[in-house]
């Protein structure tokens, strides 16, 4: 008999989660499994519950959108216990690239299954990603859509519609395995997974098994060719687009001088003159 703990976050993506417990209720396998359920009250809680927690449990299952599953992981890497998720967030890139179905009965009927694989996470300084870290346009739209206050996908594109014509890039030193790349970028995006969300994929060619981060650099590019680039990232060819370069290594040292506006997992995070990147191979247990 497995343990479960399911922890959710009441105010994630677009209401989804707040019919979880009746749902629970109806799709767990409890010749399998018992489960207990923890509402989260606040921002970063869910990385406290699931360090405390880890132990006494055979997986914790966030429900939630990539955040939430940023915060459970970080409590669950390098132990036994694995990650499950029910994704109820507006993007849900780490359940898309595992391929988890977006339904959530059949996602209960997943955890039921409890087939685990490990894959590899990313430590940015001294936190860690599961998904995608990016500075640039990415990152400034986390920042404000964290102030946003309207959750959901057309919320999202409203604000990247607003600020797109008004951004004007980033002036950017890296380090990409020790080789010194200097650019003005648009995106510096590093990935685990291949996707944001909502099936835009920046990283295509990604897998969270290689041992590899996938670095996807937007340049600067003109505004008459948005259309393509969208074209191209909703169809898994990022990386054939003109103004696009790609990489793969194990470590990355971007440097900025004063503040580094980033988002981790789709959150927003801020560092000051250096971010340091690296893979760590097969750190998570995840069910799939």
């Amino acid at each position: 008999m497995k343990k479960l703990l399911y922890i959710i976050n009441p105010i994630s993506g677009v209401g989804k989660q707040k019919t979880i417990e009746k749902l629970l209720s109806k799709y767990s396998d409890t010749s399998k499994i018992t489960y207990q359920i923890i509402y989260t009250k606040r921002a970063k809680q869910a990385i406290e519950i699931s360090r405390t927690e880890a132990k006494k449990f055979d997986a914790i299952i966030a429900v939630g959108g990539d955040g939430s599953v940023n915060e459970v992981a970080q409590g669950l890497i390098n132990t036994d216990t694995a990650l499950g998720i029910i994704p109820t967030g507006s993007g849900n890139g780490f359940a898309r690239h595992i391929k988890l179905p977006l339904k959530l009965n059949k996602a209960i009927q997943r955890i039921n299954n409890f087939e685990i694989e490990n894959v590899d996470v990313v430590k940015v300084n001294d936190v860690f990603a599961v998904n995608v870290v990016g500075i640039g346009f990415d990152a400034l739209i986390t920042h404000k859509f964290a102030k946003f206050g309207k959750r959901g996908f057309s919320s999202y594109i409203k604000l990247t519609t607003k600020e797109f014509s008004k951004f004007k890039g980033i002036a950017t030193s890296a380090k990409i395995d020790g080789v010194n790349l200097k650019n003005n970028v648009f995106l510096f995006t590093v990935a685990n997974g291949s996707q944001y969300g909502n099936n835009a994929f920046i990283a295509p060619k990604a897998s969270m098994q290689d041992g590899l981060l996938d670095v996807s650099i937007l340049k600067k590019f003109p505004l008459i060719s948005a259309p393509n680039l969208a074209y191209r990232l909703f169809t898994r060819k990022f990386d054939k687009f003109k103004y696009s370069e790609t990489y793969k290594a194990k470590s990355i040292t971007i440097l900025q001088k004063g503040e580094i506006k980033t988002q981790i997992d789709g959150e927003a995070f801020t560092f000051n003159d250096e971010i340091k990147i690296d893979i760590i191979e097969k750190a998570l247990k995840i069910i799939v």
